[in-house]
């Protein structure tokens, strides 16, 4: 139950963000700094490419913060 709340509430932050928003939004929303979520996604794009891909899909599909 609690995650289907944290999902509905899951958006894109308007004062963390470097480029997009998406790891200050996951960072507000989860128990993960956002400065650990940007590091994972460094990672993962070293992984062959797959932390750009899912940036990007988060950062097109995740609404705006209110």
């Amino acid at each position: 139950m609690a995650g289907q709340n944290w999902l509905r509430t899951l958006s894109k932050a308007k004062d963390d963000r470097w480029i997009g928003g998406v790891c200050g939004g996951l960072g507000k929303h989860t128990p993960v700094p956002s400065w650990i979520w940007r590091v994972i996604f460094s990672l993962l794009f070293f992984c062959f490419g797959t932390g750009l891909l899912i940036y990007v899909l988060l950062w097109v599909f995740m609404p705006k913060e209110r």
